[in-house]
């Protein structure tokens, strides 16, 4: 295979908070496609809002009162990637919903070298992720979905196909304002091959609550994922430049590399603005002099009868952030 040297420079710093585990070639799957949950630390299975994105992080927060709805997203990822992603959602019925989407991620035009440093050529280097969701309620407050992936990739001459499914539950009381989910995210595999052998998918389960505490319009979340895994390693510098897998013995530490902590406050259905905290990201940038904003995330969203626009801002990695765009469309209301 030639040596692709900017392309794996990227992909190091693209999935800093998860490739470092070593799990995957498809770690951008964690990428959300909503700005509202990326202003919630990047991942978050619990939110109730009328927000169709919300089903790539759990099918079971898609419901039939997302009826006609339609989501843009466009996200500047660090560098020169660009990503963007659509999605469609409509209800089937008083107790079901389904939707369609589709993510492009595309990581700008980079080198290619051969092993002896020949250069052959300019490539663009992209993912493309088509997405079917459907949803059920089986109580009034217990809703179930699923949500089928498939993801073609191209990194210059060398290609990949997979498929994967998601599967989500999601329990919400209205009367005390708590939501709790439980979803398996990315279970599949590869149907075509990059070389030789299969790449992993990044298989996860995720569990969530979040909570919002009567009319003071504030909500408390906390998400734990990579669950599959207790021991996430941290990579070391060594005084020669090189990096060291080293795994943290301490059971905090642990812990809340595992877990997200994110903070909404709406003091109406029509204005929000999130704040979240991820110590995996702030820990997994330790090793590259993280600064002040290292783990943090905050969003802001407007919304109104017909649209909704929301943004979001995250410095996942000490010298390159990352903004993300929303634009929701509610067509019932325009037509």
């Amino acid at each position: 295979m030639k040596f692709l040297s900017p392309l794996l420079i990227f992909i190091g710093l693209a999935t800093s908070a998860s490739a470092q585990d070593g799990r995957s070639a498809y770690d951008f799957l964690d990428i959300p496609t909503s700005s509202h949950v990326f202003g919630l630390g990047g991942a978050n299975i619990t939110l109730i809002d009328a927000d169709v994105g919300l089903a790539e992080q759990n099918p079971a927060l898609l419901g039939p009162e997302i009826d006609r709805q339609a989501a843009f997203s466009y996200m500047h990822y660090m560098g020169s990637a660009n990503f963007g992603g659509a999605r469609y959602g409509q209800a089937a019925g008083e107790r079901a919903a389904w939707a369609v989407g589709i993510r492009y991620l595309n990581y700008s035009e980079m080198t290619g070298y051969d092993p002896d440093g020949q250069m052959t050529g300019s490539f663009t280097p992209s993912d493309v992720v088509v997405e079917g969701t459907f949803s059920h309620d089986f109580t009034y407050r217990l809703r179930g979905g699923i949500n089928l992936k498939g993801i073609y990739s191209n990194y210059e001459r060398y290609s990949a196909f997979a498929l994967c499914a998601d599967l989500g539950i999601n329990y919400y009381d209205d009367e005390r304002d708590m939501s709790l989910s439980v979803v398996l995210k990315n279970m599949g595999g590869q149907i075509k091959r990059f070389e030789d052998s299969y790449d992993h998918l990044p298989f996860d389960v995720r569990l969530g609550w979040m909570k919002g505490f009567g009319d003071s319009g504030l909500s408390l979340s906390i998400t734990a994922w990579h669950l599959t895994k207790w021991n996430l390693p941290y990579y070391e510098h060594t005084d020669e430049g090189m990096q060291e897998v080293e795994l943290k013995s301490s059971f905090g530490k642990n812990l809340f590399r595992h877990l997200i902590f994110g903070m909404q406050y709406q003091p109406t259905d029509r204005f929000y603005i999130d704040l979240a905290y991820n110590y995996k990201t702030r820990s997994d940038m330790s090793a590259y002099q993280r600064n002040f904003l290292s783990g943090f995330s905050a969003g802001v969203g407007i919304n109104a009868r017909s649209f909704s626009l929301g943004v979001a801002y995250a410095m996942p990695h000490k010298s390159a952030s990352s903004v993300m765009l929303n634009l929701g469309l509610n067509i019932a209301e325009l037509l």
